[in-house]
């Protein structure tokens, strides 16, 4: 199982890097990525830090650590040129963070993230079109159904869209705390609960993540 959107101390997370791995590699996960929210303020620092405590832990666990970010709040202006620069410094899994109905992001996230091959993950997009998950499909870019309260919500919605248009799903959590972290058979109702059957959800929660992470 696996789960790529992760949040540690370095951002609004509660736990250190070394706790986030332990926990999943205890609960049989094969993979995770641990991504931070940023913008330009704190990108080079979030990216110094992931990447020693990844470095570090990839020697000595199990487990497969990414390091990755979750482009938060940005402008869609600027998104491209804070994509880049998290390549340039090394960031392994790019998300962005979507046009969720529980926070006021700004119109035209979406559509910009799709819009770049660069970005992996499209994080709760709320009520995303059927316009921009054609996009997505056309550039790669996985549509996220979460099991984090609120960004929830849509899940059904994202689940739909993504059947109408051939847009390739992907399951996390966007853990925060230890309660957030979901044992892998909790982590396949997210995409039943959606309406998805037990084959796509397969492919979903275990080929989808596979196919990212091999891309990388």
């Amino acid at each position: 199982m696996f789960d790529l959107h992760i949040h540690s101390i370095f951002s609004d997370g509660e736990l250190i890097p070394a706790e986030i791995a332990r926990r999943y590699e205890n609960f049989g996960y094969k993979a995770i990525a641990i991504t931070d929210h940023i913008d330009n303020t704190n990108l080079e620092f979030v990216l110094s830090n992931l990447t020693k405590a990844c470095d570090e832990l990839n020697k000595h666990m199990e487990i497969e650590i990414l390091v990755g970010i979750e482009i938060t709040h940005v402008p869609p202006t600027l998104i491209e040129k804070t994509v880049k620069r998290a390549k340039k410094l090394g960031a392994e899994l790019i998300i962005v963070h979507g046009e969720t109905i529980v926070e006021p992001v700004a119109k035209g996230t979406n559509l910009t993230a799709v819009e770049l091959p660069e970005v992996d993950i499209l994080a709760h997009p709320g009520f995303i079109t059927i316009e921009e998950a054609e996009l997505a499909r056309e550039n790669d870019v996985y549509l996220e159904l979460t099991s984090r309260r609120g960004h929830c919500l849509t899940n059904g919605h994202v689940a739909k869209v993504a059947k109408e248009t051939g847009a390739e799903l992907i399951v996390n959590t966007d853990a925060h705390s230890p309660e957030d972290i979901l044992r892998p058979e909790e982590l396949e109702k997210i995409p039943l609960g959606s309406g998805i059957n037990k084959n796509d959800t397969r492919i979903i929660t275990t080929v989808n993540p596979k196919r990212l992470i091999r891309s990388i």
